[in-house]
């Protein structure tokens, strides 16, 4: 008899929400926090230098699920359904034999259908679903209720990071005898938004920790509004400190299936946050507080990868995880691969600097090399309904070697022309590959080195993430 043929890896996605790269040990971040993440970074790949494809919601996770860029994937903002006809992760995986599952917030349906229930042709080819449209207003810390593949809601006890790994637990120990896919998407460490708070577990606030603050917040949190980071950060750390225990049981559950050889497990986040110092909220501007997130993998192809230090864009996960399974990546997708870079390998093909598209607030582009981070700002776009813009003004230039917390604006310097010249070249490049019409790109205007640069002012918005904020969802205060 012929062997028989080898099982292909399964694949385990960690997504948090709003959860800077530098609050893991391996980035600096507060010592013991993260032990898991810096667990799986040592023993599998660390990509230092992740960058999201936009630092909102809805657009961020359609990269993920479609690895296009948001424009691309007609999820511009937040508040766009995914359209149903994309190829999309679990739609490849299921066609492969996978048997697929989602946990958690998903936020592709679009607002017409609420915060609570998706229809399942909105699910992105999910087989498996427990999760609601927006996590963040069916549920609190310790009321979670999420929707079954029946649509009917479902309240899972405990602390909700711990409810949601819990049924990530349970799937995996239904689905250990074929092949599978597993996106779990916790809504921590997001701000409970009808609060505007981070509640962190009971006794878990993190405070010995409270003390540390990245440079950028260090700077800038004082005259942040309503206390900046300086009121939430604890709470902050504190969710991320018990989402990191919770990826600890999940793998614990991995390893007594024996699954942890043949699992491919990457954690990953869909935007940081500046906690207010940049603009009237917590994201959507183009800083790396706001664009850069972490991102580690282990598992097959990945264990023993070591430091991916090319910039790399979350774009590129599904391509990646679909090459790792040895899966065909689908026609359009446009994020590419980076399994090449693992264990010190090199990608030819790969360009030097990776695209952001901002949007909401404003319609902005930026693009960042592992040296430079170059934005530009549509002076005329409506930063609600316009997906892109036909002209646009230079109004960040940074020098992330010199400056890795931004906080020194080079825009219009003369010193730094041809740096801009050469990423505005960059960028148009980017804007033509990923569809985007050709626009114009006017110059920052020239400034002594003395003279402060003027960066856009973006207006307070009255909610963070959804057009529907303001309906809560009765399934809140239901049980199931």
């Amino acid at each position: 008899m012929s062997p028989a043929a080898p099982r292909r890896p399964n694949v385990v996605v960690i997504l948090t929400d709003q959860q800077r790269w530098d609050t893991t040990g391996v980035h600096g971040g507060p010592t013991g926090l993260t032990p898991q993440f810096d667990r799986i970074a040592h023993e599998g790949t660390l990509i230092e230098q992740a960058i999201t494809p936009n630092p909102v919601c809805a657009p961020a996770r359609s990269a993920l699920q479609t690895g296009r860029w948001p424009t691309a994937a007609g999820v511009h903002r937040n508040g766009l359904p995914l359209p149903a006809d994309l190829p999309t992760l679990a739609g490849s995986f299921a066609a492969a034999g996978y048997a697929t599952g989602y946990i958690g917030k998903w936020h592709l349906a679009g607002a017409p259908n609420g915060p609570g229930p998706v229809p399942t042709e909105a699910r992105g080819g999910y087989q498996e679903w427990l999760a609601s449209e927006a996590l963040e207003f069916t549920s609190d810390a310790y009321h979670t209720v999420l929707y079954d593949t029946s649509d009917r809601p479902v309240r899972l006890p405990g602390y909700r990071s711990d409810a949601l790994i819990d049924a990530a637990i349970r799937f995996l120990a239904d689905h250990h005898d074929r092949p599978f896919l597993l996106f779990v998407s916790l809504i921590e460490p997001h701000h409970q938004n009808a609060t505007d708070d981070y509640p962190a577990p009971d006794g878990n606030t993190a405070h010995q920790q409270a003390s540390w603050l990245p440079p950028d917040l260090a700077a800038l949190s004082p005259s942040a509004p309503q206390g900046g980071a300086h009121r939430h950060l604890a709470g902050y750390l504190g969710q991320i400190r018990r989402v990191d225990e919770g990826v600890g049981r999940l793998r614990d559950a991995l390893r007594s299936l024996g699954l942890t050889d043949g699992t491919v497990l990457a954690w990953t986040a869909d935007h940081g946050s500046h906690f207010r110092t940049r603009n009237g909220e917590y994201k959507r501007s183009g800083h790396d507080a706001s664009v850069r997130v972490p991102l580690a993998l282990t598992g097959p192809g990945f264990t023993g990868g070591g430091l991916v230090r090319h910039p790399v864009s979350t774009a590129d996960l599904m391509p990646t995880l679909l090459d790792a399974a040895g899966v065909e990546v689908p026609p359009g997708v446009q994020g590419r691969s980076f399994l090449p870079l693992t264990g010190g390998g090199t990608d030819p093909g790969r360009r030097p600097e990776v695209l952001v598209q901002i949007s909401e607030d404003q319609v902005a582009r930026a693009v960042r090399t592992d040296r430079w981070k170059y934005v530009v700002t549509a002076p005329d776009a409506d930063p609600w309904h316009d997906a892109a813009a036909v002209h646009y003004v230079e109004t960040e230039l940074y020098d992330l070697a010199a400056d890795p917390y931004e906080l020194d604006n080079l825009a219009g310097l003369t010193s730094h022309r041809p740096v801009a010249d050469t990423l505005r070249e960059a960028l148009l490049t980017w804007l033509e590959r990923v569809g985007e019409k050709p626009p114009t790109v006017t110059a920052a205007a020239p400034r002594d080195p003395g003279q402060r640069a003027v960066e856009p002012l973006s207006p307070e918005l009255p909610w963070d993430d959804l057009p529907f904020a303001h309906q809560r969802d009765t399934a809140a205060t239901s049980t199931a």
